[in-house]
């Protein structure tokens, strides 16, 4: 059974090199901008993303700021009303979009590769990105959606709690911070440091941009500059970086909610991205809580007491060392066993780690399953950004089965008993109070 496993992967992995990895080309504009290009014909499509350092660990004292600036760069530039803009990119059959993470900012654009329809509707996003004029009345319009939306989640179980353990394990740092913000925080921002927020953040020796579709190297490299001189230069602005010191010890909150149904959260700083342990975890989460319904949680949460339809854990790595988190929804008067129960395994699981055919099994999942996380052009993007914006290498794509299938029980065993400390572990229960006895 195991070689003919071995042979199925060594299968798949010839497969994926030779037939469905994008072929990465990387360079860097005059105007220091990375570039990261993958051609691909198969569809008369452009997929581009402009990767920003200026997530929401910039905000600074004004939390809310970096997602309030996003929303708003389509809503004027360059004489160009926001209905203006929209038809723009409308007429052309073109999408635009921006998102807001901890760590970065990412603008998109979407277009068909026809020329015509092409330029226009990057003329257009190189106005947004280089001319935006933040109106007034938008401005407030779009401050007042932003401390609705905080309004309703602090209604939702689900915003409460991912709020509360993001400040918890992170305490003073950036990251504890919520990108929406809270009212008194989005209340203070003005128009002002909006404008102050993108002459800082929005350079071009910072920025990032992937693009992949139906383009020539040249037409890449000429788009890339356009982007790149659209805009501004400036200087990096430095980071508040994670301490050793600043992991939190052990403890628990209890945020009352009135609800039968306990949200509960565990967990601590985990891993960067580039850290050299991030497969052996990845594939060692799949075995304890990443893997769907064949992981250690599920069969003794869910399988064996019935305490929860769905566990899960995963990690998530950032610039800085991102959170490890096991999540769970229980009935309130069940939290604390469901808690214990997920403690248990994890103990047990970092002290032992999976078994052979456990992690034989993980990694045929995992394996097998890659080739449909790169099979659009914007699945391509998404790792192309990612390996960009944290400079990953080239070939992470390419490798990604051999590292996996590289992975041994041991490298699991070593990987979690570094990086987990059960002595700092912190858990946040979200549910009425029956959930915190």
């Amino acid at each position: 059974m195991k070689v003919w496993l071995g042979v199925l992967a060594s299968t798949l992995i010839l497969w994926q090199s030779a037939s469905a990895l994008p072929q990465i080309q990387s360079w860097t504009t005059d105007d220091g901008t990375r570039v990261y290009f993958a051609p691909s014909d198969e569809l008369a499509m452009v997929d581009v993303a402009i990767s920003l350092d200026a997530g929401s660990e910039r905000d600074g004292s004004l939390a809310g700021l970096s997602t309030l600036t996003h929303s708003l760069l389509d809503k004027g530039a360059a004489n160009m009303d926001a209905d203006a803009i929209a038809a723009r990119f409308e007429d052309v059959g073109a999408q635009y979009g921006t998102s807001v993470s901890l760590d970065r900012s990412m603008i998109t654009l979407r277009s068909l590769s026809d020329e015509t329809l092409f330029q226009s509707a990057v003329d257009t996003l190189l106005k947004v990105i280089a001319k935006p004029s933040f109106p007034q009345r938008d401005f407030e319009r779009e401050k007042n959606r932003l401390l609705i939306a905080i309004q309703n989640g602090q209604q939702n179980p689900s915003d409460i709690i991912s709020k509360a353990f993001y400040a918890a394990i992170y305490e003073k740092h950036p990251y504890a911070q919520s990108g929406q913000g809270s009212a008194e925080s989005v209340q203070t921002i003005q128009r002002s440091d909006i404008e102050d927020f993108y002459q800082q953040y929005f350079i071009a020796n910072t920025a990032v941009v992937a693009i992949v579709g139906d383009l020539t190297r040249d037409q890449a490299e000429q788009l890339a500059t356009n982007i790149s001189q659209a805009l501004a230069s400036g200087q990096p602005t430095p980071k508040d970086m994670l301490v050793a010191d600043s992991t939190p010890k052990s403890k628990q909150e209890h945020i009352v909610f009135p609800s039968q149904q306990a949200h509960v959260r565990i967990g601590q700083l985990g891993v960067a991205r580039g850290d050299p342990d991030y497969f052996s975890l990845y594939v060692g989460n799949h075995v304890l809580g990443g893997g769907g319904f064949t992981s250690r949680l599920v069969e003794e949460v869910r399988s064996k007491r019935g305490l929860s339809y769905s566990v899960y854990s995963y990690f998530m790595p950032l610039q800085q060392p991102g959170p490890f988190m096991i999540g769970l929804q229980t009935r309130a008067d069940q939290a604390q066993q469901a808690l214990q129960v997920c403690l248990d395994v994890l103990d047990k699981y970092q002290s032992e780690g999976p078994s052979e055919a456990e992690l034989e099994l993980s990694k045929r999942n995992i394996i097998s399953g890659f080739p449909l996380r790169i099979d659009s052009n914007r699945d391509v993007l998404g790792y192309l950004s990612m390996i960009g914006y944290y400079q990953l290498p080239l070939s992470y794509l390419a490798d990604f089965s051999a590292k996996i299938e590289a992975v041994s029980v041991e490298d699991v065993r070593q990987a979690f008993r570094k990086h987990i400390d059960l002595d700092s572990l912190v858990t946040v229960i979200v549910g009425n109070e029956a959930a915190a006895k």
